[in-house]
């Protein structure tokens, strides 16, 4: 599954690099967050790096890909019942995510759209998934963009977290 999700974002680049106008951009930057649904069980905050390669397809419509890293922090749980509490620490989990991207510009200044690919897990027991990430953005200058997004990883389960982030236009 992996190899089959990374043929398919290395075809696609390349055939958007050969057909894409002169309009391409780079974007790196970083995000925080904090984990929702039941990654937040296990989990407690979350940073990470972002890069995006987009190629202008028209005035309104960008794609390309996109990549980085996340990191949740590992959180410790208590439970206790008869007398006894039990506690359990969790280890982190990390992410190398790699995904297709779209986006949208209804204004200059605002955006939106989404990554759809594939996390690999890092960490030891983390096994990766199915990578979906919503996101909406707003230029607060001409290289600097502010988003919220809801990433997703997905496999006999989703890991979710709600996060801020700045990306700088290169």
């Amino acid at each position: 599954m992996k190899k089959i999700v990374l043929t398919i974002i290395t075809v696609l680049a390349i055939n958007l690099s050969m057909s894409a106008q002169d309009r391409s951009n780079i974007k790196a930057g970083f995000n925080a967050g904090v984990p929702v649904g039941d990654a937040a069980d296990i989990s407690s905050f979350s940073i990470g790096l972002d890069f995006n390669y987009h190629w202008g397809v028209s005035e309104l419509l960008d794609v390309g890909i996109a990549a980085g890293f996340i990191n949740a922090f590992g959180d410790t749980n208590e439970a206790s019942g008869g007398g006894i509490t039990i506690q359990t620490e969790f280890e982190d989990f990390q992410f190398l995510p790699v995904a297709a991207s779209v986006r949208i510009y209804p204004t200059y200044s605002f955006k939106f759209g989404a990554d759809a690919g594939y996390a690999v897990g890092i960490n030891a027991g983390n096994e990766g998934g199915l990578y979906y990430r919503p996101v909406i953005g707003y230029n607060i200058t001409g290289n600097t963009e502010l988003n919220v997004s809801y990433i997703a990883v997905s496999n006999d389960g989703t890991f979710s977290i709600a996060t801020v982030g700045i990306l700088f236009l290169f």
